[in-house]
């Protein structure tokens, strides 16, 4: 039995679930989502516990790696709704600036043009000043997702450093060419 799967999800009393057979939706202070089940898993939701209880119907091997999985995403719907999700990136380098325009996100990376990314409804996205971007929303995959495409346009480089990072991240470095005698 899949230790995650097994453990049950505790319902905060700000959020409302509602299991609909196949779909699961859950709506609190920050907002709604959803979550459509697979066929091999099942969800129970006890009102008076306050306690939504994910099953599987057999043992093959798709049905545990689910169990686990539908157990996870639906505790990530819960904390979304209630708390949400944010991550931080930050800008290394001379010149490199993040700016908020309308609904796009531009950066200026040391390339040619300037980067101008459209920001996904749903999430917020600021710069509270020019090396700094937060992403904020309620679907960890969609925040995630994101951040991991922000970085991508300008990975941190190991010799130099520059590039966009998340906040903390520790990059590496090397050394560079050696001196020759």
């Amino acid at each position: 039995m899949s230790r995650i799967g097994r453990k049950p999800i505790e319902v905060p009393a700000n959020v409302k679930v509602a299991v609909n057979g196949r779909v699961v939706s859950a709506e609190g202070p920050k907002g709604k989502l959803e979550w459509e089940l697979r066929p091999e898993i099942s969800v129970e939701h006890d009102v008076a516990a306050k306690m939504l209880i994910v099953s599987r119907d057999s043992d093959q091997r798709l049905s545990r790696a689910l169990h686990g999985l539908t157990r996870a995403v639906l505790q990530n719907i819960i904390v979304g709704v209630t708390q949400g999700y944010e991550r931080r990136l930050e800008l290394h380098g001379v010149g490199y600036i993040a700016a908020i325009l309308g609904q796009t996100l531009q950066l200026r990376v040391g390339l040619a043009n300037e980067l101008q990314v459209p920001i996904p409804a749903g999430l917020k996205v600021a710069c509270p000043d020019q090396q700094h971007i937060v992403v904020q929303g309620i679907d960890k995959q969609l925040v995630g997702q994101f951040a991991a495409e922000v970085r991508s346009l300008r990975k941190p480089e190991p010799y130099k450093g520059k590039g966009i990072r998340y906040m903390g991240e520790q990059v590496r470095r090397k050394q560079g060419k050696a001196m020759v005698k």
